[in-house]
Protein backbone atom coordinates (compact mmCIF):
# COMPACT_ATOMS: atom_id res chain seq x y z
CA UNK A 1 0.00 0.00 0.00
CA UNK A 2 2.74 2.61 1.07
CA UNK A 3 4.55 1.23 -2.12
CA UNK A 4 1.45 2.35 -4.49
CA UNK A 5 1.02 5.85 -2.53
CA UNK A 6 4.53 6.30 -3.13
CA UNK A 7 4.27 5.69 -6.68
CA UNK A 8 1.04 7.37 -7.01
CA UNK A 9 2.52 11.11 -5.39
CA UNK A 10 5.55 10.38 -7.96
CA UNK A 11 3.04 10.09 -11.04
CA UNK A 12 1.41 12.99 -9.66
CA UNK A 13 4.25 15.20 -9.20
CA UNK A 14 5.26 14.40 -13.00
CA UNK A 15 1.88 15.56 -13.98
CA UNK A 16 1.67 18.13 -12.45
CA UNK A 17 4.88 19.43 -13.57
CA UNK A 18 4.49 18.26 -17.52
CA UNK A 19 1.48 20.32 -17.43
CA UNK A 20 2.85 23.20 -16.36
CA UNK A 21 5.73 22.69 -18.67
CA UNK A 22 3.11 22.55 -21.86
CA UNK A 23 1.06 25.42 -20.64
CA UNK A 24 4.23 27.69 -19.93
CA UNK A 25 7.17 26.12 -21.93
CA UNK A 26 9.13 29.83 -21.64
CA UNK A 27 9.16 29.33 -17.67
CA UNK A 28 12.66 29.56 -16.17
CA UNK A 29 14.47 26.42 -14.75
CA UNK A 30 14.59 28.18 -10.99
CA UNK A 31 10.74 29.09 -10.80
CA UNK A 32 10.63 25.24 -12.26
CA UNK A 33 12.69 24.22 -9.13
CA UNK A 34 10.84 26.00 -6.78
CA UNK A 35 7.47 24.29 -8.00
CA UNK A 36 9.09 20.81 -7.71
CA UNK A 37 10.26 21.50 -4.06
CA UNK A 38 6.83 22.99 -3.09
CA UNK A 39 5.33 20.14 -3.93
CA UNK A 40 7.81 17.95 -2.09
CA UNK A 41 5.87 16.37 0.38
CA UNK A 42 8.32 15.37 2.70
CA UNK A 43 12.21 17.22 3.34
CA UNK A 44 15.26 14.81 2.91
CA UNK A 45 15.96 13.19 6.14
CA UNK A 46 19.52 15.06 7.52
CA UNK A 47 21.95 13.24 6.90
CA UNK A 48 25.84 13.61 5.79
CA UNK A 49 23.87 14.72 2.39
CA UNK A 50 21.73 17.36 4.33
CA UNK A 51 23.24 20.98 3.56
CA UNK A 52 23.59 20.73 7.59
CA UNK A 53 25.96 17.37 6.62
CA UNK A 54 27.56 19.08 4.62
CA UNK A 55 28.41 22.08 5.89
CA UNK A 56 29.97 20.20 9.11
CA UNK A 57 32.31 17.97 6.36
CA UNK A 58 33.56 21.05 5.10
CA UNK A 59 34.19 22.68 8.69
CA UNK A 60 36.21 19.86 9.58
CA UNK A 61 38.23 20.08 6.53
CA UNK A 62 39.19 23.66 6.99
CA UNK A 63 39.66 23.79 10.71
CA UNK A 64 43.52 23.22 11.40
CA UNK A 65 45.77 24.66 13.65
CA UNK A 66 47.94 27.40 13.63
CA UNK A 67 51.23 27.61 12.79
CA UNK A 68 52.26 29.18 15.46
CA UNK A 69 50.32 28.52 18.66
CA UNK A 70 49.36 29.45 21.95
CA UNK A 71 51.03 28.06 25.00
CA UNK A 72 50.13 30.02 28.16
CA UNK A 73 46.57 31.92 28.13
CA UNK A 74 45.69 33.98 31.32
CA UNK A 75 42.14 35.03 31.48
CA UNK A 76 40.89 37.47 33.88
CA UNK A 77 39.35 39.27 35.65
CA UNK A 78 35.62 38.31 36.13
CA UNK A 79 34.31 34.70 37.89
CA UNK A 80 31.50 33.03 40.00
CA UNK A 81 29.19 30.20 40.30
CA UNK A 82 26.32 30.04 37.86
CA UNK A 83 23.02 28.83 39.67
CA UNK A 84 20.83 28.15 36.34
CA UNK A 85 17.39 26.80 36.15
CA UNK A 86 14.03 27.28 34.80
CA UNK A 87 12.94 31.30 34.92
CA UNK A 88 9.47 30.10 34.52
CA UNK A 89 9.72 28.07 37.49
CA UNK A 90 11.54 30.34 39.61
CA UNK A 91 9.03 32.99 39.27
CA UNK A 92 6.40 30.29 39.72
CA UNK A 93 8.11 29.71 43.28
CA UNK A 94 8.56 33.16 43.97
CA UNK A 95 4.78 33.51 43.57
CA UNK A 96 5.09 35.48 40.95
CA UNK A 97 3.15 35.62 37.59
CA UNK A 98 3.52 36.79 33.98
CA UNK A 99 2.33 40.65 33.84
CA UNK A 100 3.70 43.23 31.41
CA UNK A 101 7.00 42.82 30.26
CA UNK A 102 9.36 45.91 30.99
CA UNK A 103 12.70 46.12 30.99
CA UNK A 104 14.92 48.11 33.79
CA UNK A 105 18.51 48.37 33.81
CA UNK A 106 18.52 47.92 37.75
CA UNK A 107 16.44 45.54 39.49
CA UNK A 108 15.29 46.57 43.09
CA UNK A 109 12.67 44.04 43.35
CA UNK A 110 11.24 40.59 42.28
CA UNK A 111 8.26 42.88 40.46
CA UNK A 112 11.28 44.23 38.72
CA UNK A 113 13.00 40.86 38.23
CA UNK A 114 9.21 39.37 36.93
CA UNK A 115 8.52 42.24 34.48
CA UNK A 116 12.15 42.32 32.89
CA UNK A 117 12.22 38.36 32.45
CA UNK A 118 9.10 38.78 30.85
CA UNK A 119 10.23 41.54 28.36
CA UNK A 120 13.29 39.34 27.33
CA UNK A 121 11.27 36.04 27.52
CA UNK A 122 9.05 37.57 25.15
CA UNK A 123 11.71 38.73 22.54
CA UNK A 124 13.39 35.69 22.81
CA UNK A 125 16.83 37.77 23.42
CA UNK A 126 19.52 37.50 26.09
CA UNK A 127 20.14 40.07 29.11
CA UNK A 128 22.30 40.40 32.06
CA UNK A 129 21.49 43.03 35.04
CA UNK A 130 22.52 43.75 38.15
CA UNK A 131 19.99 43.44 41.40
CA UNK A 132 20.58 45.87 44.09
CA UNK A 133 18.67 44.65 47.28
CA UNK A 134 21.49 41.92 48.59
CA UNK A 135 18.95 40.78 51.17
CA UNK A 136 16.50 40.03 48.84
CA UNK A 137 18.76 38.77 45.91
CA UNK A 138 19.94 36.57 48.82
CA UNK A 139 16.69 34.68 49.33
CA UNK A 140 15.83 34.21 45.95
CA UNK A 141 19.81 32.71 45.25
CA UNK A 142 18.47 30.08 48.19
CA UNK A 143 15.02 29.94 46.70
CA UNK A 144 17.12 28.76 43.13
CA UNK A 145 19.48 26.24 44.73
CA UNK A 146 16.86 24.84 46.43
CA UNK A 147 14.59 24.04 42.82
CA UNK A 148 14.56 20.68 41.56
CA UNK A 149 16.62 20.61 38.61
CA UNK A 150 18.29 23.52 39.37
CA UNK A 151 22.71 22.54 38.89
CA UNK A 152 25.84 24.75 39.47
CA UNK A 153 28.37 25.63 37.17
CA UNK A 154 31.68 27.46 36.44
CA UNK A 155 30.13 31.11 35.81
CA UNK A 156 31.45 34.26 34.42
CA UNK A 157 33.16 35.20 31.52
CA UNK A 158 36.56 34.96 32.47
CA UNK A 159 36.44 31.69 34.32
CA UNK A 160 33.88 30.12 31.30
CA UNK A 161 37.20 30.97 28.72
CA UNK A 162 39.84 29.73 30.78
CA UNK A 163 38.26 26.39 31.49
CA UNK A 164 37.22 26.02 27.45
CA UNK A 165 41.03 26.48 26.66
CA UNK A 166 41.72 24.14 30.12
CA UNK A 167 40.22 21.27 27.62
CA UNK A 168 43.70 22.01 25.26
CA UNK A 169 45.68 19.94 27.33
CA UNK A 170 49.10 21.18 25.66
CA UNK A 171 47.91 24.84 27.33
CA UNK A 172 48.47 26.49 30.76
CA UNK A 173 45.43 28.28 31.45
CA UNK A 174 45.91 30.83 34.60
CA UNK A 175 42.46 32.45 36.20
CA UNK A 176 42.10 35.55 37.92
CA UNK A 177 38.36 36.35 39.27
CA UNK A 178 37.26 36.01 42.55
CA UNK A 179 37.37 32.32 43.40
CA UNK A 180 35.05 30.98 46.82
CA UNK A 181 35.24 27.21 47.36
CA UNK A 182 32.22 25.76 45.22
CA UNK A 183 34.05 27.48 42.14
CA UNK A 184 37.55 26.09 42.56
CA UNK A 185 35.59 22.19 42.88
CA UNK A 186 33.89 22.88 39.37
CA UNK A 187 37.21 24.60 38.01
CA UNK A 188 39.25 22.19 35.92
CA UNK A 189 42.35 20.71 37.09
CA UNK A 190 44.18 22.29 34.14
CA UNK A 191 43.17 26.05 35.87
CA UNK A 192 45.91 27.59 38.06
CA UNK A 193 44.27 29.99 40.29
CA UNK A 194 47.01 32.27 42.16
CA UNK A 195 46.15 31.92 45.56
CA UNK A 196 45.36 36.02 46.03
CA UNK A 197 42.48 35.15 44.16
CA UNK A 198 40.79 32.75 46.32
CA UNK A 199 38.27 33.96 48.71
CA UNK A 200 35.95 32.96 51.20
CA UNK A 201 32.47 32.99 49.73
CA UNK A 202 31.25 32.63 46.06
CA UNK A 203 29.78 34.74 44.52
CA UNK A 204 26.34 33.38 42.87
CA UNK A 205 24.71 34.36 39.41
CA UNK A 206 21.47 33.48 38.25
CA UNK A 207 20.81 31.94 35.12
CA UNK A 208 16.99 31.92 34.05
CA UNK A 209 16.62 29.59 30.91
CA UNK A 210 13.62 29.44 29.01
CA UNK A 211 13.17 27.07 25.47
CA UNK A 212 11.68 27.98 22.00
CA UNK A 213 8.05 27.99 22.17
CA UNK A 214 8.01 27.55 25.92
CA UNK A 215 4.89 29.43 26.94
CA UNK A 216 3.79 31.42 30.26
CA UNK A 217 0.12 32.72 30.62
CA UNK A 218 0.33 34.48 27.19
CA UNK A 219 3.38 34.95 27.03
CA UNK A 220 5.51 32.85 24.47
CA UNK A 221 9.24 32.69 23.47
CA UNK A 222 10.55 32.84 20.28
CA UNK A 223 14.10 31.49 20.73
CA UNK A 224 15.61 29.54 23.42
CA UNK A 225 17.65 31.96 25.39
CA UNK A 226 18.47 33.15 29.18
CA UNK A 227 18.32 35.96 31.41
CA UNK A 228 21.04 36.28 33.83
CA UNK A 229 20.84 38.65 37.16
CA UNK A 230 23.05 38.81 40.05
CA UNK A 231 24.45 41.29 43.53
CA UNK A 232 28.26 41.14 42.50
CA UNK A 233 30.27 43.46 44.19
CA UNK A 234 33.47 41.87 43.98
CA UNK A 235 33.19 41.47 40.28
CA UNK A 236 31.31 44.96 40.06
CA UNK A 237 34.17 46.50 41.32
CA UNK A 238 36.55 44.52 39.08
CA UNK A 239 38.24 43.79 42.21
CA UNK A 240 40.90 41.29 40.84
CA UNK A 241 42.28 43.78 38.18
CA UNK A 242 45.79 44.39 40.28
CA UNK A 243 46.31 40.64 41.80
CA UNK A 244 45.56 39.83 37.21
CA UNK A 245 48.00 42.05 36.29
CA UNK A 246 50.86 41.11 38.67
CA UNK A 247 50.47 37.66 38.14
CA UNK A 248 51.30 37.84 34.48
CA UNK A 249 54.62 38.59 35.40
CA UNK A 250 55.91 35.13 36.54
CA UNK A 251 53.05 33.87 34.12
CA UNK A 252 54.65 34.80 31.33
CA UNK A 253 51.58 34.46 28.78
CA UNK A 254 51.57 34.54 25.02
CA UNK A 255 47.77 35.61 24.92
CA UNK A 256 46.04 37.49 27.37
CA UNK A 257 42.11 37.34 27.69
CA UNK A 258 40.14 40.27 29.37
CA UNK A 259 36.10 40.74 30.72
CA UNK A 260 34.02 41.68 33.02
CA UNK A 261 33.68 45.44 32.42
CA UNK A 262 30.29 44.84 32.14
CA UNK A 263 29.83 44.19 35.79
CA UNK A 264 30.69 48.12 36.77
CA UNK A 265 27.20 48.36 35.75
CA UNK A 266 26.11 48.72 39.14
CA UNK A 267 28.51 50.96 40.38
CA UNK A 268 28.71 54.80 41.02
CA UNK A 269 29.95 56.87 37.77
CA UNK A 270 32.76 57.95 39.47
CA UNK A 271 33.83 54.48 40.51
CA UNK A 272 33.34 53.53 36.91
CA UNK A 273 35.54 56.11 35.36
CA UNK A 274 38.29 55.79 38.16
CA UNK A 275 38.39 51.84 37.37
CA UNK A 276 38.37 52.47 33.40
CA UNK A 277 41.31 54.63 34.07
CA UNK A 278 43.01 52.14 35.82
CA UNK A 279 42.17 48.97 33.07
CA UNK A 280 43.55 51.19 30.40
CA UNK A 281 46.93 51.44 32.70
CA UNK A 282 46.94 47.99 33.63
CA UNK A 283 46.93 46.75 30.09
CA UNK A 284 49.80 48.89 29.09
CA UNK A 285 51.79 47.39 31.35
CA UNK A 286 51.65 44.50 29.58
CA UNK A 287 54.47 43.67 27.86
CA UNK A 288 54.26 44.73 23.37
CA UNK A 289 53.50 42.22 21.62
CA UNK A 290 51.14 40.26 23.95
CA UNK A 291 47.87 40.41 22.33
CA UNK A 292 45.20 40.91 24.47
CA UNK A 293 41.12 40.12 23.86
CA UNK A 294 38.31 41.90 25.20
CA UNK A 295 35.20 39.99 25.89
CA UNK A 296 32.00 41.88 25.76
CA UNK A 297 28.72 40.82 27.23
CA UNK A 298 24.99 42.93 27.95
CA UNK A 299 25.17 46.40 29.37
CA UNK A 300 23.00 49.05 29.74
CA UNK A 301 24.54 52.19 30.44
CA UNK A 302 25.13 54.21 27.33
CA UNK A 303 27.89 56.37 28.81
CA UNK A 304 30.14 53.31 30.52
CA UNK A 305 29.72 51.62 26.86
CA UNK A 306 31.16 54.87 24.83
CA UNK A 307 34.19 55.28 27.45
CA UNK A 308 34.95 51.70 27.08
CA UNK A 309 35.10 52.17 22.93
CA UNK A 310 36.95 55.56 23.19
CA UNK A 311 39.23 54.23 26.13
CA UNK A 312 39.78 50.69 25.93
CA UNK A 313 39.29 49.76 22.32
CA UNK A 314 42.35 51.12 21.69
CA UNK A 315 44.83 49.21 24.40
CA UNK A 316 43.33 45.60 23.53
CA UNK A 317 43.76 44.04 20.41
CA UNK A 318 40.60 42.00 19.92
CA UNK A 319 37.29 42.02 20.76
CA UNK A 320 34.43 39.32 21.33
CA UNK A 321 30.93 40.16 20.86
CA UNK A 322 27.40 39.42 19.97
CA UNK A 323 24.13 41.18 18.24
CA UNK A 324 23.04 43.20 21.25
CA UNK A 325 26.42 44.03 22.31
CA UNK A 326 27.64 45.42 18.39
CA UNK A 327 24.00 47.23 18.49
CA UNK A 328 24.29 49.09 21.34
CA UNK A 329 27.99 50.25 21.04
CA UNK A 330 27.06 51.84 18.17
CA UNK A 331 24.11 53.39 19.82
CA UNK A 332 26.24 54.69 22.54
CA UNK A 333 29.06 55.88 20.14
CA UNK A 334 26.82 57.51 17.19
CA UNK A 335 28.28 54.67 14.86
CA UNK A 336 26.23 53.15 11.53
CA UNK A 337 22.61 52.34 11.71
CA UNK A 338 22.04 53.49 15.23
CA UNK A 339 18.84 54.70 15.08
CA UNK A 340 17.73 51.10 14.68
CA UNK A 341 16.34 50.29 18.21
CA UNK A 342 16.68 47.20 17.89
CA UNK A 343 17.17 43.89 15.02
CA UNK A 344 14.28 42.67 13.54
CA UNK A 345 14.90 39.16 13.82
CA UNK A 346 18.17 37.66 12.19
CA UNK A 347 20.55 40.74 12.21
CA UNK A 348 21.12 42.02 8.59
CA UNK A 349 24.79 41.11 7.75
CA UNK A 350 25.47 43.92 5.70
CA UNK A 351 24.38 46.00 8.97
CA UNK A 352 26.39 44.25 11.17
CA UNK A 353 29.42 44.30 8.28
CA UNK A 354 29.41 48.37 8.34
CA UNK A 355 29.23 48.58 12.13
CA UNK A 356 32.48 46.39 12.41
CA UNK A 357 34.33 48.11 9.75
CA UNK A 358 33.43 51.33 11.50
CA UNK A 359 34.95 49.85 14.59
CA UNK A 360 37.78 48.72 13.18
CA UNK A 361 38.58 51.91 11.06
CA UNK A 362 37.44 54.62 13.86
CA UNK A 363 39.07 52.42 16.89
CA UNK A 364 41.42 50.39 15.50
CA UNK A 365 44.96 50.03 14.48
CA UNK A 366 46.35 52.56 11.51
CA UNK A 367 48.94 54.26 10.09
CA UNK A 368 47.29 57.45 11.44
CA UNK A 369 46.46 55.75 14.77
CA UNK A 370 47.96 54.51 18.07
CA UNK A 371 45.97 51.53 18.43
CA UNK A 372 46.50 47.86 18.80
CA UNK A 373 43.01 47.05 17.93
CA UNK A 374 42.99 44.34 14.93
CA UNK A 375 40.41 41.60 15.35
CA UNK A 376 36.47 41.20 16.36
CA UNK A 377 34.46 38.29 16.55
CA UNK A 378 31.16 38.80 16.08
CA UNK A 379 28.44 35.69 16.61
CA UNK A 380 24.99 35.45 16.42
CA UNK A 381 22.66 32.85 16.51
CA UNK A 382 22.50 32.21 13.24
CA UNK A 383 26.09 33.17 12.19
CA UNK A 384 29.70 34.71 12.82
CA UNK A 385 31.65 37.40 11.27
CA UNK A 386 35.49 37.74 12.26
CA UNK A 387 36.83 41.33 10.69
CA UNK A 388 40.39 41.99 10.70
CA UNK A 389 42.88 44.06 9.79
CA UNK A 390 44.85 43.02 6.79
CA UNK A 391 48.56 41.85 7.64
CA UNK A 392 48.19 41.05 11.68
CA UNK A 393 46.28 37.65 12.02
CA UNK A 394 46.25 34.45 10.00
CA UNK A 395 44.78 31.49 9.76
CA UNK A 396 40.92 33.03 10.23
CA UNK A 397 38.87 30.79 7.76
CA UNK A 398 39.74 28.24 10.44
CA UNK A 399 39.12 30.31 13.33
CA UNK A 400 35.81 31.46 12.41
CA UNK A 401 34.62 27.89 11.33
CA UNK A 402 35.79 26.21 14.48
CA UNK A 403 33.71 29.36 16.73
CA UNK A 404 30.76 28.50 14.54
CA UNK A 405 31.31 24.68 15.05
CA UNK A 406 31.38 24.51 18.66
CA UNK A 407 28.63 26.66 19.25
CA UNK A 408 26.50 23.51 17.67
CA UNK A 409 28.08 20.84 19.37
CA UNK A 410 27.70 22.89 22.79
CA UNK A 411 24.55 23.82 22.48
CA UNK A 412 23.36 19.83 22.04
CA UNK A 413 26.07 18.79 24.22
CA UNK A 414 27.85 16.49 21.31
CA UNK A 415 31.23 15.75 20.73
CA UNK A 416 30.55 16.55 16.94
CA UNK A 417 27.88 17.95 15.18
CA UNK A 418 24.87 15.41 14.67
CA UNK A 419 23.69 16.84 11.48
CA UNK A 420 19.83 15.26 12.68
CA UNK A 421 20.13 17.29 15.62
CA UNK A 422 20.54 20.89 14.08
CA UNK A 423 19.36 23.14 11.18
CA UNK A 424 20.89 25.30 8.99
CA UNK A 425 18.82 28.98 9.32
CA UNK A 426 21.30 31.53 8.52
CA UNK A 427 20.61 33.86 5.34
CA UNK A 428 21.66 31.59 2.01
CA UNK A 429 22.57 35.22 0.27
CA UNK A 430 22.91 38.95 1.44
CA UNK A 431 24.47 41.77 0.65
CA UNK A 432 28.16 42.68 2.16
CA UNK A 433 27.01 46.80 3.10
CA UNK A 434 24.53 49.19 3.50
CA UNK A 435 26.81 51.78 3.70
CA UNK A 436 28.02 51.50 -0.02
CA UNK A 437 27.44 49.43 -2.87
CA UNK A 438 28.49 46.22 -1.30
CA UNK A 439 28.53 42.40 -3.51
CA UNK A 440 26.11 39.99 -3.16
CA UNK A 441 27.18 36.86 -1.52
CA UNK A 442 25.19 33.35 -1.64
CA UNK A 443 25.96 30.96 0.84
CA UNK A 444 27.42 27.01 -0.49
CA UNK A 445 27.56 24.26 2.08
CA UNK A 446 30.29 22.64 0.68
CA UNK A 447 32.17 26.08 0.75
CA UNK A 448 30.58 27.21 4.59
CA UNK A 449 33.38 30.35 5.13
CA UNK A 450 32.53 33.35 2.62
CA UNK A 451 35.29 36.18 2.73
CA UNK A 452 35.49 39.75 1.56
CA UNK A 453 37.00 42.60 1.63
CA UNK A 454 36.83 46.63 2.21
CA UNK A 455 39.68 48.98 2.44
CA UNK A 456 42.61 46.98 4.00
CA UNK A 457 40.04 44.96 6.38
CA UNK A 458 39.10 41.33 5.51
CA UNK A 459 35.52 39.76 6.50
CA UNK A 460 35.28 35.80 7.13
CA UNK A 461 31.65 34.98 7.38
CA UNK A 462 30.00 31.37 8.17
CA UNK A 463 26.70 29.99 9.09
CA UNK A 464 25.76 28.47 12.49
CA UNK A 465 24.32 24.93 12.83
CA UNK A 466 21.76 25.45 15.44
CA UNK A 467 20.91 23.05 17.86
CA UNK A 468 17.07 22.27 17.42
CA UNK A 469 16.52 21.48 21.47
CA UNK A 470 19.87 23.18 23.04
CA UNK A 471 20.88 21.48 26.70
CA UNK A 472 22.06 24.63 27.58
CA UNK A 473 22.86 27.95 25.84
CA UNK A 474 24.67 29.22 29.10
CA UNK A 475 28.37 30.55 28.18
CA UNK A 476 28.13 29.96 24.28
CA UNK A 477 29.36 33.37 23.65
CA UNK A 478 32.50 32.13 25.62
CA UNK A 479 32.96 28.66 24.67
CA UNK A 480 32.77 30.62 20.78
CA UNK A 481 35.55 33.13 21.31
CA UNK A 482 37.80 30.95 23.20
CA UNK A 483 37.85 28.43 20.05
CA UNK A 484 37.98 31.41 17.91
CA UNK A 485 41.11 32.73 19.69
CA UNK A 486 42.35 29.18 19.99
CA UNK A 487 42.45 28.98 16.56
CA UNK A 488 43.87 32.40 15.69
CA UNK A 489 47.63 33.06 14.61
CA UNK A 490 48.87 36.52 15.45
CA UNK A 491 51.49 37.68 13.47
CA UNK A 492 54.47 38.92 15.27
CA UNK A 493 55.02 42.58 16.27
CA UNK A 494 57.42 44.20 13.40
Amino acid sequence: MALWRGSAYAGFLALAVGCVLLLEPQLPGSALRSLWSSLQLSPAPPGPGSPEGRLAAAWDALIVRPARRWRRVAVGVNACVDVVLSGVKLLQALGRSPGNGKDHTILHSRNDLEEAFVHFMGKGAAAERFFSDKEAFHDIAQTASELPGAQHYVGGNAALIGQKFAAYSDLKVLLCGPVGPKLHELLDDNVFVPPESLQEVDEFHLILEYQAGEEWGRLKAPHANRFIFSHDLSNGAMNMLEVFVSSLEEFQPDLVVLSGLHMMEGQSKELQRKRLLEVVSSISDIPTGIPVHLELASMTNKELMRSIVHQVFPAVTSLGLNEQELLFLSQAASGPHSSLSSWNGIPDVGMVSDILFWILKEHGRSKSRASDLTRIHFHTLVYHILATVDGHWANQLAAVAAGARVAGTQACATDTIDAGRVSLRAPREFMTSHSEAGSRIVINPNEPVAEWHREGISFHFTPVLVCKDPIRTVGLGDAISAEGLFYSEVHPRS
